[in-house]
């Protein structure tokens, strides 16, 4: 980063991700940092996207901003899923060039990879093979964000990068168990079995899927390493080269919550990808390593529920 005192745009700061990256830039005191609320900016509107970026000009933009869901939402409404990441990634890095930022970082999902790549999942698996159907409107707007920081870079000399999370979790996280992600939903449901005094949780599937999980604030502290020290054109993936099972996942919440029962497995219910797996090598090259153990990681999260959502 510059010696000057930067202005940094995070773009989605009130989301899981975006929250985290304002955690690690201001734990860093480094730069001013520009928040606005979609109530603020819609970034949806290129006009007002337009006018944001010709008025405070910032240097760097972490684009964390994104029409978010889970299967059903993205089942649902597949059209506002494609339309809308489209259009916030296409205002947010084309006024990003035009109105000179210095370095841009684009946050894609994991989904982008085909559903049958190779484990773990290299960088190169890109393209390859069919995407998983349920979330491919999500999956092919990232890729397109993608793919336009590149082309944004060979055209125009733009320096844009691209990073691919892993299965994120962490404080901010969506406890809703219609929409969330099995993490939190396992915090959930063991925190209000144990409140209720249930003797046993039921999980969907068989428990074998394996999943790889990296906490929020590694993430963030992943996009500031990469943002002082990369400036290549290759994506990015981000995760801890880890994995564990639906099963073994489900002991450790557990555990962490207190929870006395059993667990019952749903066999009839489906079980998704067997296995998720990112690999880090090109990450682990650039000199940086996650933190947070996944026990640490998830007993922060339950203290964060405990606190912020359940009554």
């Amino acid at each position: 980063m510059s010696s000057s005192t930067p202005r940094i745009f995070v773009a989605g700061h009130a989301g899981l991700v975006g929250s985290a990256l304002v955690r690690r830039w201001t734990a860093a005191g480094i730069g001013s940092l520009l928040l606005r609320r979609r109530s603020e900016l819609d970034l949806t509107d290129k006009g007002a996207v337009d006018a944001f970026f010709g008025r405070e000009r910032p240097d760097h933009v972490l684009l964390a901003a994104a029409k978010v869901g889970g299967i059903l939402a993205n089942d649902q409404f597949p059209a506002d899923f494609l339309r809308d990441n489209l259009v916030i990634q296409t205002n947010v890095i084309d006024a990003a060039y035009r109105f000179g930022v210095r370095k841009l970082l684009f946050l894609g999902s994991s989904c982008i990879y085909p559903k049958f790549a190779e484990q773990p999942i290299r960088e190169e698996a890109l393209l390859t093979g069919a995407l998983e159907p349920t979330n491919q409107w999500y999956a092919i707007a990232k890729i397109a964000g993608l793919k336009m920081c590149e082309a944004y870079r060979r055209q125009h000399g733009f320096n844009a990068i691209s990073i691919m999370p892993t299965n994120l979790y962490g404080p901010g996280d969506n406890f809703d168990l219609k929409t969330s992600h099995v993490l939190p939903a396992l915090i959930r449901k063991f925190h209000e079995a144990k409140v209720a005094g249930a003797d046993q949780v039921e999980i969907w599937g068989t428990g074998a899927p394996r999943r790889e999980f990296l906490h929020v604030d590694d993430l963030a502290d992943a996009c500031f390493h990469l943002m002082q020290s990369y400036d290549d054109e290759p994506l990015i993936n981000v995760g801890c080269g880890e994995d564990v099972s639906i099963s073994e996942l489900a002991t450790l919440v557990g555990r962490i919550v207190g929870f006395q029962g059993s667990v019952v497995f749903d066999r009839s219910k489906p079980d998704g990808t067997p296995r998720k797996l990112l690999d880090v090598t090109r990450l682990s090259s650039l000199g940086w390593k996650p933190r947070i153990r996944l026990e640490d990681g998830i007993r922060d999260t339950y203290d964060w529920y405990r606190s912020s959502v359940s009554q």
